[in-house]
């Protein structure tokens, strides 16, 4: 079995996965798991609030294992104070529920590290998508963050980066690259050296850690 930590297509026979949702998408009640956020791109200046009431029902539901994507991005047009204060909002939120977060950051690193230090944030987050360098890796897991990688593990520079990681401080993903979960485990499998399998029983422990009984594993 492989472990998709983030994608936003339907998750294939054979792979456990977290499809994202937004806030108002429903979860389907007996199948599938999920995450669940308002991604900073897609924060209304004049309707947030009920966006993250539509999160906090939805999100309530036990297939829903993660809040997010949620985060700072600032290449998008949204005001940066709105999305400062909404994902202030969902990270209480995914501490209220005892749920992870998973987190998109774009060029906004010192403000989002901050506000998870000042919502005195208790619980597992992933950040995903990553393609940074070694130095910002070691500073997340230093945290006790997670990283997830998607389709830059490709490049070298990448492979690099994952090489440095904690065994239990990284997952692989998708995202919305259009590519099976496989392809991304053999790029992964190859730059540390090891075989698919193994490397799938590694996710599957991290998985654990993070999700505990939630996971189904």
């Amino acid at each position: 079995m492989f472990f998709d930590i983030h994608t936003h297509t339907i998750v294939p026979e054979g792979v456990w996965g977290l499809r994202n949702l937004r806030e108002t998408e429903t979860p389907e009640p007996a199948s599938g798991l999920y995450s669940m956020g308002v991604h900073p791109w897609y924060a209304d200046p004049l309707h947030w609030k009920k966006q993250l009431e539509q999160l906090r029902v939805a999100s309530r539901s036990p297939r829903v294992l993660a809040i997010g994507e949620c985060g700072l991005d600032k290449v998008c047009q949204v005001p940066f104070s709105l999305q400062e204060t909404v994902f202030a909002a969902q990270v209480e939120w995914a501490n209220r529920l005892g749920k992870p977060l998973v987190i998109h950051c774009v060029r906004a690193w010192e403000e989002l590290l901050q506000l998870l230090e000042m919502e005195k944030n208790k619980v597992p987050v992933i950040f995903h998508g990553f393609v940074k360098n070694a130095a910002l890796a070691a500073r997340l897991t230093a945290k006790g963050y997670y990283i997830s990688l998607g389709k830059a593990l490709e490049k070298p520079a990448m492979q690099q980066v994952l090489r440095q990681l904690p065994g239990d401080r990284f997952f692989l993903e998708t995202d919305d690259a259009g590519l099976p979960v496989a392809q991304v485990y053999q790029w992964a499998a190859a730059a540390l050296a090891i075989d698919s399998n193994s490397l799938a029983l590694q996710m599957q422990e991290n998985v654990k850690a993070v999700f505990g009984k939630a996971s189904g594993l």
